[in-house]
């Protein structure tokens, strides 16, 4: 073995890093940086992350997973997607539960969470006031999305949660696939298979409620939806049969 590094992992890796650095959008460096200098009472003794945060899992993941943007307490402040939050505690539950996780929960980096085959992304990398990215914000960072897309050539299918991140995805995907026209409405339990523009193989693209607060405390989204979708993408990107 020479021990070199392969070129996809390292490239992603210092994608990774650029992103941390990244200062592009005045109201999100600010606001982010308010949260991690405030904190939350019940998190007064951690020091925050408070910067845009990258994504999370293997370069070589078959099943890619798109939400929104890092929440203010959870990711912002433990540097990881959907880690310390309770949206991420409904969607580490359900990525274990259909064997997609080492684990059924995420508490902080290092914390021995292991993800199998899939990589959690977002379009939007700083936590953003009220949760709601401008779009002039998503359009400033979509650069980022489109090089992690270019460097996962493994990916196979694509789970969006949520009509913002379906949006923001959508002319990403262009430049690689052929997305029909008119656009595919987001929906939950949607399904579109998009054929390749040049070598890249087919992917396949779910929709998916998020898993805010708003829709699993109602209903609107329950575990249950959540694993089936989870689930049939899986089947998609070739991890489980």
């Amino acid at each position: 073995m020479s021990g070199r590094v392969p070129a996809a992992p390292a490239a992603l890796a210092a994608l990774d890093a650029e992103i941390a650095d990244c200062r592009a959008c005045p109201r999100l460096v600010a606001w982010r940086e308010q949260v991690a200098r405030e904190k939350r009472a019940a998190f007064r003794d951690w020091t925050y992350w408070g910067r845009p945060v990258a994504g999370f899992g293997p370069a070589d993941a078959r099943l890619l997973l798109v939400g929104l943007a890092p929440a203010a307490h959870g990711a912002n402040r433990t540097g990881r997607m959907f880690t310390g939050d309770r949206s991420g505690d409904v969607l580490f539950a359900a990525l274990h539960a259909v064997g997609l996780a080492s684990q059924p929960h995420a508490t902080h980096v290092g914390d021995g969470l292991e993800l199998s085959g899939v990589r959690i992304v977002a379009p939007v990398r700083c936590a953003p006031p009220e949760n709601k990215p401008t779009p002039a914000e998503r359009d400033t960072c979509r650069p980022f999305l489109e090089r992690e897309l270019a460097l996962l050539g493994e990916a196979r299918a694509v789970v969006v949660l949520g009509a913002f991140g379906w949006q923001a995805l959508l002319p990403v995907l262009a430049s690689g696939w052929v997305v029909p026209r008119p656009r595919p409405v987001f929906g939950h339990g949607a399904h579109v298979v998009l054929e390749p523009r040049g070598e890249r193989p087919g992917l396949q693209l779910f929709g998916c409620y998020h898993v805010s607060q708003q829709n699993t405390f109602t209903g609107r989204l329950t575990p249950a939806m959540l694993e089936e979708v989870l689930s049939r993408a899986a089947v998609a990107a070739g991890l489980t049969q």
